[in-house]
């Protein structure tokens, strides 16, 4: 499961894929339509494309660069540290044992539970 979350660490996105699919595949369907002045990301999400993108919408791509790569870009180590937000998110939402367990066997209905799980975590 792939998440965008705000910077307060409220959920905005979630798309469900397969075990075995790439991050960063999925980092155009997570990043269209947001807006935002920074964009943090694991290693997973490191690709040209990617940073080009969050670069086109006047983001600056907060994402370490692979260790393979020829050529390492430089990013903020310090403002990296926020990416936990995410496994915050991650974390808030395994609450639910519905979700932890992956109680729901349809990959459309533990997105169905995955987006509930967000409305509750916004109305707290």
């Amino acid at each position: 499961m792939h998440a965008l979350c705000d910077s307060h660490g409220n959920p905005m996105k979630f798309i469900l894929t397969g075990g075995e699919e790439s991050d960063y595949k999925q980092a155009m369907a997570l990043l269209q339509g947001q807006q935002a002045c920074h964009v943090l990301a694991d290693r997973g999400y490191d690709a040209d494309y990617v940073v080009q993108a969050v670069e086109s919408m006047g983001a600056v791509a907060v994402i370490p660069p692979r260790k393979n790569r020829r050529e390492q870009r430089k990013y903020d180590t310090h403002l990296y540290k926020e990416r936990n937000l995410v496994e915050r998110l991650f974390l808030k939402m395994k609450r639910f044992r519905g979700f932890a367990t992956r109680y729901e066997k349809l990959a459309s209905s533990f997105l169905s539970l995955a987006h509930f799980i967000g409305i509750l975590i916004w109305l707290e």
